[in-house]
């Protein structure tokens, strides 16, 4: 902007404000009735609707799933997206440092007195990515599956097989997931690495029968598995004796 169009900006701007109403009481006027309006919106929301508590929290259970509330999902699907563990502080801190410093710097980069969306494509492309961003990763945080689950593809040959050894190797997939295995064991992406090993070529290392043996007598701290009931049982060797 050159100095003509901002002598011309700064005489439009006085004649319009002094066309204009003050601030006080006409737009904290219409603040206020706004502010009522939200608020009555959302005790009468509470009153009809309720809050939902869920069942009482089970310390002795190895099946809760953790979710976080519905303004966090953004950052729970980050989580998800960025796996490895060494990129875990990028993406619980440093990416919504950097958003944040990005949206504080906007007003200084983008100085233009402007007000309509077309003429200000800095602050509107900035504003919509950010909301667009937003609102995808709070839907797929929204709708993830459980982060206890194997997000492990299943072997061309079990879906070939297909039958029993399909559905052996599903249910042991889902036993392995929920019987806290992830806690102290590394599958593909999912788990920790340690204090077990890594388990997502196990079968490469172990047969059958030593699979199905060390989950009967394994070495501490690992707890023992032979009172899991003989199919699930069945199912959790299936499935790890195929990861190879």
């Amino acid at each position: 902007m050159n100095k003509s169009q901002k002598e011309q900006y700064l005489r439009e701007y006085s004649i319009l404000k002094a066309q204009g109403k003050p601030f006080f009481p006409y737009a904290v006027a219409k603040d206020a009735l706004m502010a009522c309006v939200v608020m009555a919106c959302i005790i009468t929301l509470s009153l009809v609707l309720g809050a939902e508590l869920g069942s009482k929290a089970n310390p002795t259970t190895t099946t809760y799933v953790p979710r976080p509330e519905w303004y966090f999902f953004f950052l729970f699907e980050l989580l998800r997206v960025i796996k490895p563990p060494s990129l875990v502080p990028l993406a619980t801190i440093g990416v919504p440092t950097i958003g944040m410093i990005l949206l504080f710097l906007l007003p200084f980069v983008d100085r233009g007195p402007e007000r309509r969306p077309e003429r200000r494509p800095i602050a509107m492309f900035t504003g919509i990515f950010v909301i667009c961003a937003m609102a995808l990763l709070t839907y797929e945080g929204a709708n993830a599956g459980s982060p206890t689950a194997i997000e492990m593809p299943t072997p061309t040959a079990i879906v070939q097989a297909g039958g029993q050894t399909l559905a052996e190797f599903e249910a042991g997939k889902k036993v392995v997931a929920q019987s806290g295995c992830l806690a102290c064991h590394k599958i593909g992406e999912n788990g920790n690495d340690g204090p077990g090993p890594n388990l997502t070529h196990i079968a490469s290392r172990l047969p059958r029968q030593g699979i199905a043996r060390t989950l009967v007598n394994p070495t501490a701290p690992m707890p023992s598995f032979k009172n899991l009931p003989p199919q699930k049982f069945n199912a959790v060797v299936s499935f790890l004796s195929q990861l190879k």
